[in-house]
């Protein structure tokens, strides 16, 4: 029987980093973590493995493979497992808070700011630019994915599948990247020499691991569901169920989530929608973050300030809550999870259809965009959006057309590319 316990290569480095240290490199992580999962990746990289030797590079290669494996956000799992190699389970808690708590201060105050003056016209024609922005931000994201993903008829035809799942038969996300798994799955013609199924021989301490971080993840979800108000029991619940679902990073769910909090739940409106991930791109720390800006809007909408926080506050709770789970219970065995054929082949067959996901994230942001209505056309087990023609918004529309040109001139930094098409969607205000 295949040995699968815990490679002492990965094994944490309880005490051998000073706490001080790791507050100080993470907090720094934390607050300059802009530009998205690539950006965050090579921060760290920089400051875990070239400014100081705490991980060796075959070490943080190992990491970022098993991170990406895992629902959620890899570069903020990244941050949790760096530190849990270095402190255990201490250090794991305190680098993936100090990742995401930077970034979750500027979404609460940028939520005030939105409600009090978002609708300022103004305001409104700066975010018609960052919008224009957005569709640039996302179809960049699918190219970028789109050429690591795809590399045969067969990856085309599950980016393809992906796509039409969403925009032509509204099949459920989970549905879709299960149906993904199991083809990849099955493309895995030989057992032979695979790993032993997890969970390992010592299964005590896994038991822990995941009664404990599993119970403080969905135990104060029920009791919001027993003893809370119903609006927060629903947003805990959904992000809950979107943080198991969210692999492909945040890009994959958002159609997903945007179509759920608008069409079902009517929690916020499509164009504010679209504004959280304008104003989330802005921010540091994983884009993902724009759930508790959808969450904090909801709130504020439905009944005032206090009820954003608490919002707010769930939304983190229920959305990031569970990467720690993912983490101390699995990176004990990063190695025997990363080289796993079936688990692989799974993981890149999910990653194919991902790029249709996006897609139709693409086509579903472009048409709001662009079009001031939009209808949708129901026939048997299909439901097609369509635009209505005469809402096209001119404005809009050259805006869209001018962000790629302003996103190439600013080598995609977007620290220079949302400032800038806010500007103009202030200035085609005035001229048109």
């Amino acid at each position: 029987m295949t040995d699968i316990s815990p490679d002492p290569k990965v094994q944490p480095q309880a005490h051998a980093i000073a706490m001080a240290d790791l507050i100080r490199v993470f907090g720094r992580i934390g607050v300059m973590s802009f530009g998205g999962p690539a950006a965050q990746i090579a921060l760290m990289h920089k400051e875990l493995v070239e400014d100081r030797p705490w991980l060796s590079e075959a070490g943080f290669l190992r990491a970022l493979s098993f991170c990406m494996m895992l629902p959620g956000p890899e570069a903020m799992q990244l941050a949790t497992y760096a530190g849990w190699r270095l402190r255990g389970a201490a250090g794991g808690v305190l680098a993936g808070l100090l990742f995401v708590l930077p970034g979750a201060l500027v979404i609460a105050a940028l939520v005030f700011l939105y409600v009090n003056f978002g609708t300022q016209p103004l305001v409104q024609a700066g975010f018609l630019g960052i919008k224009a922005a957005v569709v640039a931000i996302v179809l960049q994201a699918l190219q970028r994915l789109g050429k690591k993903a795809l590399h045969g008829v067969t990856d085309l035809a599950l980016a393809a599948f992906g796509f039409l799942a969403l925009f032509l038969f509204a099949l459920p996300f989970p549905l879709v990247l299960l149906t993904a798994a199991l083809l990849g799955s099955l493309r895995v013609r030989s057992t032979e020499n695979e790993p032993a199924a997890l969970p390992p021989a010592a299964a005590g301490p896994v038991w822990v691991t995941l009664l404990l971080w599993g119970g403080l993840w969905l135990l104060p979800l029920g009791a919001l569901s027993l003893f809370g108000p119903q609006l927060l029991a629903d947003i805990g619940w959904f992000f809950a169920k979107l943080a198991v679902v969210t692999f492909g990073g945040a890009y994959a769910v958002l159609a997903y989530m945007s179509q759920t909090v608008v069409a079902q739940y009517q929690w916020i409106e499509t164009g504010q929608m679209i504004d959280a991930l304008g104003l989330a791109e802005t921010t540091p720390g994983p884009l993902i973050l724009v759930t508790q800006f959808v969450a904090m809007l909801a709130g504020a909408l439905a009944s005032g300030t206090w009820m954003a926080l608490a919002a707010g506050l769930v939304a983190l709770w229920a959305t990031f809550m569970p990467c720690f789970l993912w983490i101390f219970l699995a990176a004990p065995h990063v190695e025997r999870i990363a080289s796993h054929p079936r688990l692989g082949a799974a993981l890149r067959a999910i990653t194919a259809v991902v790029v249709g996901v996006i897609l139709n994230l693409s086509v579903w942001f472009l048409l709001h965009v662009l079009f001031r209505e939009t209808v949708t056309l129901e026939l048997p087990a299909i439901s097609l959006m369509l635009p209505v023609m005469a809402s096209l918004d001119i404005s809009a529309a050259l805006l869209v057309l001018a962000a790629p040109v302003v996103a190439l001139a600013c080598g995609g930094r977007l620290a220079l590319i949302l400032p800038i098409m806010a500007g103009l969607g202030i200035a085609m205000a005035q001229i048109i």
